[in-house]
């Protein structure tokens, strides 16, 4: 660890180690996507059932991640941290040395117990190091900084796929290893920065969040269908090969470098309420275009304008940040992660079996779901806070 008297003003500040921690998660869990369909699918011979499988086993870490919770009794959330983003890093640069189903089960479970792990400390930190009025826009820029990470990776995999020919085992390991640098980079040069508050070693429910609990676990149902399934389909039905994977990808995270900050601040100045409703009211109107979609361009369309509504889903984690008690953000971040993930569990192999007999019902189930996300919406207040956690419908409050 570098000693005080030697840190530079950038490494005294957690602020910057956000960041960092933020740039460097893409360049490992974006090359998994981009490469996942084709991977499973000429490598591993995926059907629809396997894909499924896997996207569920995928989502267990993330169902287990209030576990987080009894880890912190041993470490640091911010070593934790660390430690997590070393294990996503080592799970994506094994993922090329197991081409077999199992073997791609295996390095997807390793993958996803660092992704999610991290997320959940990440999540955790940055609610607790940056002030309310601030996270909003603070998020934004966190997300700026992840597409920036995925551009240079989503850049990568296109000219070593498509021009270079590069094998699919290489990719994965220079991805993955460049992020476990990253880490222990981040490790030598930063300081054990201190918690504002202490939080609580122990799990957490409590029923004044119960607006938030819902919200989150529709957020991760919805999400999961079309994280899962969009892409797929952008695959098997429309023969996208996986530079151009990579060049969709590379526009999506282009679009957000561009306008996540800016939808942070805008989240700051209309309020959670509105714009949880701009984002359900879009993507009601983009699942149901899914379901139907016979043109590849206009899937190509609907999935980056799925990417950019997505965004808008750092209202909930500001919501959550203005009514919560400061000592809940540790606990509650491994609960909502688990919530998150109750859904992404089951659906995904549920709902690979209704792909095999009809495609498009998969996306009218996520449209059903955003309908509910929208209606729950509207029990936000217009200023949350601790006490005035949910509103009358007829009211301003």
């Amino acid at each position: 660890m570098t000693s005080a008297t030697s840190l530079s003003p950038w490494s005294k500040n957690p602020r910057a180690l956000l960041l960092l921690m933020s740039f460097a998660m893409p360049i490992a869990f974006s090359t998994w996507m981009a490469l996942l369909n084709n991977f499973a699918i000429e490598v591993a011979q995926f059907t629809g059932r396997e894909i499924g499988i896997l996207q569920s086993l995928r989502e267990i870490p993330g169902f287990l991640a209030f576990t987080a919770v009894f880890v912190l009794l041993i470490l640091k959330e911010q070593v934790f941290a660390y430690l997590s983003l070393l294990v996503l890093g080592l799970g994506v640069a094994l993922t090329g040395f197991f081409p077999t189903v199992y073997g791609l089960y295996f390095t997807t479970v390793i993958m996803s117990i660092g992704f999610h792990y991290f997320e959940t400390m990440n999540q955790s930190l940055t609610l607790q190091w940056i002030d309310k009025a601030e996270t909003p826009g603070f998020l934004g820029k966190m997300m700026s900084y992840k597409s920036a990470a995925a551009i240079i990776s989503f850049g990568g995999i296109w000219l070593m796929v498509e021009h270079l020919q590069v094998p699919y085992v290489w990719i994965y390991a220079l991805f993955g290893g460049s992020v476990a640098g990253i880490v222990i980079y981040a490790w030598l040069t930063f300081p054990q920065f201190e918690q504002p508050v202490v939080q609580h070693k122990k799990l957490l429910m409590r029923r004044r969040y119960w607006l938030f609990y819902a919200l989150t676990f529709l957020s991760g149902a919805r999400r999961q269908i079309f994280v899962v399934f969009a892409g797929f389909l952008l695959v098997e039905k429309f023969g996208y090969s996986a530079g151009e994977i990579a060049l969709l990808y590379l526009v999506n995270h282009f679009i957000n470098l561009l306008f996540a900050a800016k939808i942070g601040r805008w989240i700051g100045r209309i309020g959670e309420r509105r714009a949880l409703a701009v984002e359900y009211v879009g993507l009601i109107v983009i699942f149901l275009s899914y379901s139907v979609v016979t043109s590849h361009y206009v899937a190509s369309v609907l999935y980056i304008a799925d990417h950019l509504f997505f965004a808008m889903a750092i209202a909930i984690k500001t919501y959550f940040q203005k009514i919560a008690d400061p000592k809940d953000m540790a606990s509650t971040a491994g609960v909502s992660f688990t919530i998150n993930h109750i859904a992404a569990v089951v659906l995904p192999a549920a709902l690979g079996l209704v792909w095999l007999i009809q495609p498009g019902a998969v996306f009218v189930v996520g449209a059903g779901i955003a309908v509910l996300s929208l209606i729950l919406s509207r029990l936000i207040p217009q200023h949350p806070a601790e006490g005035n956690e949910t509103r009358q419908i007829g009211t301003q409050a």
